[in-house]
């Protein structure tokens, strides 16, 4: 095991996902992680747990995952890169509060290592059915945003980007893993500390007297200060004002909610991140994401050989959705093909984006297990006709 003097891990390793994601988030700073022990993503936290204490980090296992996101909103209050990991019933219970992570514009991250559901469900195998969960499930107007890996070496780098987009944008940040990719074992080539790009808190520079916790300045992403250094002032779930003392009145919702969706809204080109392959003169594109991105391409192949363009777009950032690129490729295609572990989610927002211009066809698999290569490439052949 090859370590700085810090103890972060660098050059090649033999690592499942769970345990790349684990030192992709030291890596990128976290030093707090809460959690409560979950199929199939306990072994981020037992990596984490046996190599916190290398790096000055805190790990507590905690009652339950509300108490988890709580204890990573509060941490994050000092300053410190926070995150929970957990799978689909531990995110059910956690919806209260990313709701308010989101309120308080907290910047955190929210590990989900997907499994069949609903409920306990398939608690060791495979699932992709949180993906509309991720977006949609605390309630109330917001936007997030939501990372999903293919492989332990993504597991690895987009948790420097989950953590960045955090710090950059102050929100919550989901990365939505998959059982298969959890527990795959690979190759992970981690780069040396001064190599990887990471953001920092952005404190203000305020004076005590001066500051507003909640007052923007053009960017609509208000100054972070610490609790504890000598900053007063109120944090809440409320709808509040620029003191961040609650306001009870449309007026105050109107401009507070409005921002809280438009710093990411408006700036959701510049945050999508997605992966092409074979697009352009293409009859019919896929749209992938994790586990599901590496079966395709054997479909992919397989309908290749049969004379067929097929593109590909694999999405690393679901959440904001490049609905954008989809548009745009609407009008040149004969057809979207979407194949997912799950009755149809992702599938739905690319046949919005389609306007009708073109179907979105859905290869569903319930979760399990991953789809057969060659029901890909018969959706593929037919999506060609």
């Amino acid at each position: 095991m090859k370590t700085d003097p810090l103890g972060v891990l660098t050059g090649e390793h033999y690592l499942d996902g769970d345990y790349a994601c684990g030192e992709g988030a030291m890596a990128a700073g976290c030093r707090f992680v809460a959690g409560y022990p979950i199929t199939p993503s306990t072994e981020v936290v037992e990596r984490i747990s046996q190599r916190f204490p290398m790096i000055g980090g805190t790990f507590i296992q905690m009652e339950d995952e509300l108490a988890s996101m709580a204890a990573i909103v509060g941490a994050s209050w000092t300053g410190v890169k926070s995150m929970t990991v957990t799978s689909g019933p531990g995110f059910s219970l956690m919806m209260e509060n990313i709701g308010l992570a989101a309120m308080m514009e907290t910047p955190c991250v929210v590990v989900n290592v997907q499994r069949g559901g609903p409920s306990t469900g398939l608690p060791t195998m495979v699932g992709q059915a949180d993906m509309m969960q991720a977006r949609w499930g605390s309630h109330g107007d917001y936007e997030i945003i939501a990372l999903c890996p293919e492989s332990p070496q993504e597991a690895f780098d987009l948790m420097t980007d989950a953590f960045n987009l955090a710090e950059e944008y102050r929100t919550p940040v989901l990365f939505m893993m998959d059982e298969c990719v959890g527990h795959m074992t690979e190759k992970v080539v981690i780069p040396d500390p001064d190599k990887i790009d990471i953001v920092p808190r952005k404190l203000t520079r305020a004076k005590p007297e001066e500051y507003k916790p909640y007052l923007v300045n053009g960017n609509m992403i208000p100054e972070f200060a610490r609790a504890g250094d000598g900053y007063k002032f109120h944090t809440t779930g409320l709808t509040h004002d620029e003191k961040g003392y609650p306001v009870m009145s449309e007026e105050c919702q109107a401009v507070l909610v409005k921002r809280l969706v438009d710093k990411i809204r408006l700036n959701a080109d510049e945050i999508a991140k997605y992966k092409e392959d074979g697009v352009d003169g293409a009859d019919v594109v896929l749209v992938t994401y994790g586990i599901t991105a590496r079966v395709a391409r054997m479909g992919i192949d397989l309908a290749r050989k049969k004379g067929v363009k097929v593109g590909v777009i694999r999405l690393q950032i679901v959440w904001p959705f490049p609905e954008k690129r989809i548009r745009e490729l609407a009008g040149k295609i004969k057809a979207f093909v979407v194949p997912e572990i799950n009755y149809g989610q992702i599938v739905l927002e690319v046949e919005r984006c389609a306007a009708g211009k073109v179907p979105a066809i859905l290869v569903s698999h319930m979760g399990g297990g991953v789809h057969n290569p060659e029901d890909i490439r018969d959706a593929i052949l037919e999506a060609a006709k």
